[in-house]
């Protein structure tokens, strides 16, 4: 069961492979954040979801119903949140290499653009104006390393993110000089599944650090962003902290480094993505060919695998299943479950312990509510899953489930190569 729906019954209804998303989960989440900011940073508060976890039109509306801004790292995510009526003066543009439409699409709507690099700094000079300044903060590399996946670490000096904190000087000279940009925050991020808390401990005293910088250059510094980063469980071996605990460490950290420099509180924002949708989230699968080899392995294999969850073959990420039909059934087996792409690597789980299973059993995938559908592709022209947020016992359907016309909807063939079908000329 999951938000009072009967798993089984969602998949005979809507078909797999099929994301489930459970309502009270995530909103269970963002009033953790929420809460604990209030509870434990003494000045003004701000969750922002990272959306880039899953952005589409539900969910973006549902965070925002809670009060949350948008972190957005495109045009496209820009509009899915507005089209999902979200307020623009909430939502934060993100990216190392915004586009002069994607940043003037920022700035027309009243959006904070996260400045990464010189060059965004000069397109939009060229796009705002002194009368209606382009609301920015600064994102700087902290050089604080934490221990995850080199891929998803951002906050090392070696990344492709952000102003060299070596370079402060010069930005702060150059914001001065240009009255169409208001510079009102600065941010640093420094990875994503991370369970240690010293590492954002330090993080707030080397933002601090820089926002005393920032007053002294006399630029209007109100808002320091922490970025986000907490991991989540994918298997009994992972203990990251909780929400709150996060929170904390976070707001402490920032408090003490502003009462030891005796500088005014700034506005405290935050940015979580995977620790507030991934575990509100599952995959089903239905269960089909199995495949034995004697004295190594047996593969049995679901409807999807790499192109809905790329996660595995990308970052050798580890999940947990159960098969639903049989939840309370022994672990009878170890196998591997196999994804049906022309892939040797479409591996989802390299070892699953199950219950004895048989083709048509359908197989459930935990906590892949964060970077599965959001990263999800055509591979091997499958068309992308469905999706439905569940609560109370009632399913609705939030992502319509892809079907081979619309994998040719952006399809051209040239009248010459048009062939005739009885002789292939």
């Amino acid at each position: 069961m999951i938000g009072g729906c009967d798993l089984v019954e969602l998949v005979a209804e809507f078909g797999s492979p099929l994301y489930i998303l459970d309502e009270h989960t995530v909103r269970t989440a963002c009033r953790q954040y929420r809460d604990a900011l209030t509870r434990y940073y003494p000045g003004e508060s701000q969750p922002i979801y990272a959306s880039k976890a899953w952005n589409c039109l539900a969910v973006c509306a549902l965070v925002a119903s809670e009060g949350l801004g948008i972190d957005v790292v495109s045009g496209g995510e820009f509009y899915t949140a507005l089209q999902a009526g979200v307020n623009p003066e909430q939502l934060y543009l993100h990216g190392n290499n915004k586009s002069s439409d994607e940043l003037r699409l920022a700035y027309d709507q009243g959006g904070t653009i996260m400045v990464d690099n010189w060059l965004e700094l000069d397109l939009l000079t060229a796009i705002a104006s002194p009368d209606q300044p382009a609301r920015i903060a600064l994102r700087l590399t902290p050089g604080i390393e934490c221990h995850t996946h080199e891929y998803i670490r951002t906050g090392h000096l070696d990344s492709k993110f952000g102003f060299d904190p070596q370079q402060l000087p010069q930005v702060f000279a150059r914001l001065q000089q240009q009255p169409q940009l208001r510079c009102v925050g600065l941010h640093a991020h420094i990875g994503s599944q991370i369970f240690e808390r010293q590492p954002h401990h330090d993080l707030g005293d080397v933002l601090v650090g820089w926002y005393q910088q920032a007053r002294a250059a006399g630029l209007p510094i109100t808002e320091l962003n922490i970025g986000g980063g907490l991991g989540i469980c994918y298997t009994e071996a992972d203990d990251p902290p909780s929400i709150e605990e996060w929170v904390k460490t976070a707001s402490q950290a920032i408090a003490t480094a502003c009462e030891t420099r005796q500088l005014p509180l700034p506005k405290l924002i935050c940015e979580p993505g995977r620790s507030l949708i991934g575990t509100a989230g599952l995959t089903a699968y239905t269960l089909g060919s199995r495949k034995q080899v004697p004295g190594v392995r047996t593969y049995v294999a679901v409807d999807g695998g790499m192109s809905d969850n790329p996660r595995p073959i990308t970052y050798q990420s580890v999940y947990r299943a159960a098969i639903a039909n049989r939840f309370s059934a022994p672990l009878t087996e170890t196998v591997t479950v196999a994804g049906k792409h022309c892939e040797s690597g479409d591996i989802v789980l390299p070892t699953a312990e199950l219950p004895s299973s048989e083709p048509g059993d359908i197989l459930a995938v935990f906590a892949t509510g964060a970077y599965n559908y959001s990263m999800a592709s055509n591979y091997n022209r499958l068309p992308r899953p469905a999706a439905v947020l569940v609560g109370g016992g009632d399913a609705e359907l939030i992502l319509a489930r892809e079907t081979y016309t619309d994998l040719l909807q952006y399809d051209r063939l040239p009248s010459r190569l048009q062939l005739d079908a009885t002789t292939n000329r």
